[in-house]
């Protein structure tokens, strides 16, 4: 593995801390479905600010097009993150008789699984260097 590589998964351990946690106080309010959501939302705010200075030369587009782009990146990644987490929450871990933080256990799982696809995703359609400028 490459540094970069390394840096992505630093700030996305960042990232994903801040996702993580922020679920955990947002479903005090709202239904872990919901809450997944949003938090990770907030995980990806922080992400794309994170991996923009930290981690990929600048690819030379607009900023709207980069967002547009990790956004599209990233709504496969909740999609997984989403059906990891409430896989593991609704029907598995019931299953396994497991009741230990089912919810925090399990997003931390959720958040983690997408680590490879996301970061290919990013180096090679996010930031990658815009072939026009």
């Amino acid at each position: 593995m490459n540094q970069e590589f390394f840096r992505f998964a630093f700030v996305g351990g960042i990232a994903a801390g801040i996702n993580w946690l922020s679920r955990i106080g947002i479903s005090l309010y709202l239904s872990l479905e919901i809450a997944v959501v949003i938090s990770y939302l907030i995980g990806m705010a922080t992400a794309y600010v994170l991996n923009k200075h930290f981690v990929f030369d600048d690819s030379g587009r607009k900023v709207s097009d980069e967002v547009l782009r990790f956004t599209l990146v990233n709504i496969v990644a909740m999609a997984q993150v989403w059906l990891v987490t409430v896989g593991l929450v609704r029907f598995i871990f019931p299953a396994l008789d497991w009741s230990w933080h089912p919810a925090e256990i399990a997003h931390a799982i959720g958040v983690a699984s997408p680590i490879i696809t996301s970061y290919f995703g990013h180096r090679y359609f996010t930031f990658s260097r815009n072939s026009g400028q």
